[in-house]
């Protein structure tokens, strides 16, 4: 567990964001590696259906994401005042609210796939395989909701390594299974989506029995889950406007995705590339947001708020020059990036050109990424 009420602030915020950067590029990779694979060897068709998916899991988590924001940031706050007993309270509240969620997006989520795939003008053609993908991803959103939960948890505790370790080994199992389920038992986009329930179950696991066995002072008891109505209401009070916020962006990227629906599969394949693409540009920003609201809970907690202005110059500073950075390395290589989903010249043409139009756009959102998290 760290301590982030002591020391220089920039130095604290890159270290404890330096593990969950590299735990994103890693998530991000086995994302990656889910559109290369089928788009290499099963179609564009099943590169479209993979990209469709994820507007519509990332609207089913939106609110989900504001209530472990909301949960990390009460965690912190309460450690940096040194209130265990409430700390504890915390985490069985987050834990017992994720499981729920997890429950009720699981049943809505298998119920209403066709139906929202065909709201988005999903084309015909994809529509099937999108379908078989989405209903397998929301079939493991237990397991999804709960390393989530964990990882807010963790996170609050000061502890950001934990969470890197369980997505390097999720990584490396779900690119083995990925191979072995798509390229040698040949089941196409459901490998793929059985291949990450799998992975996301494997760092499930390992986060909870390390907490477990590392923290037994915060262990966590499925079957005495305390559910605490203050702590709830005051993270639903800092976590409706995350949630919120989410949900509109969320919403945004579906109806682009609709949007881009219209022209075809080409566009919509070029689209479901560029955004495992764009994801690399856009975590790196969330990262160090989520660090620096570590940062900044524990010390309001402790009575420190000087320390949260020199904190948020110090985060923004190092979220733009690596959103640059990147941004750049988009415009430069942009085509053979793209090439590496897919052999069609017409879809890889329309996913270089897409970094040519959005790339300015990946400074605001750094800027807004960073200041909402403190």
């Amino acid at each position: 567990m760290k301590d982030l009420t002591k020391g220089n602030e920039a130095k604290l915020i890159l270290l404890f964001s330096l593990p969950m950067l590299a735990g994103n590029v890693f998530q991000q990779l086995y994302n990656m590696v889910d559109s290369v694979i089928v788009g290499q060897f099963v179609g564009k068709q099943a590169l479209a259906a993979v990209g469709q998916s994820f507007p519509v899991i990332f609207i089913s988590i939106a609110l989900v994401m504001g209530f472990g924001m909301a949960g990390n940031i009460l965690i912190a706050q309460y450690f940096g005042a040194g209130r265990r007993d409430k700390v504890r309270a915390a985490i069985d509240t987050t834990m017992f609210v994720m499981n729920w969620f997890a429950l009720g997006v699981t049943v809505l989520g298998i119920l209403l796939a066709p139906a929202i795939l065909r709201l988005m003008g999903t084309p015909a053609d994809v529509i099937a395989p999108a379908t078989l993908y989405l209903r397998i991803i929301f079939a493991g959103s237990i397991v999804s909701f709960g390393y989530n939960a964990l990882s807010a948890i963790l996170r609050g505790l000061g502890d950001s390594r934990t969470p890197l370790y369980a997505l390097i080994i999720s990584t490396v199992v779900n690119i083995i299974l990925d191979s072995v389920f798509v390229i040698v038992f040949k089941w196409g986009v459901a490998g793929v989506g059985i291949a990450t329930v799998i992975a996301q179950a494997v760092a499930y696991v390992w986060t909870i029995r390390y907490l477990n066995k590392r923290n037994p002072e915060y262990r966590v008891h499925f079957r005495s889950l305390k559910f605490d109505r203050e702590i709830f209401r005051e993270t639903f009070r800092i976590g409706l406007p995350s949630g919120a916020q989410q949900t509109l962006i969320a919403a945004g990227l579906a109806t682009l995705t609709a949007v881009v629906n219209q022209f075809g599969t080409n566009p919509a394949a070029a689209y479901s590339a560029v955004g495992k693409l764009d994801s690399f540009v856009v975590m790196p920003a969330m990262n160090i947001g989520m660090a620096v609201s570590t940062f900044t809970g524990q010390n309001l907690g402790a009575g420190k708020g000087e320390r949260v202005n020199r904190g948020l110059v110090a985060a923004l500073a190092m979220a733009m020059a690596i959103t640059l950075t990147l941004s750049g390395s988009l415009l430069a290589f942009g085509s053979a990036l793209v090439s590496l989903f897919t052999p069609d010249a017409e879809v890889i043409r329309i996913g270089a050109e897409y970094f040519h139009i959005v790339a300015f756009g990946y400074i605001f959102q750094t800027i807004m990424f960073v200041v909402s998290s403190v």
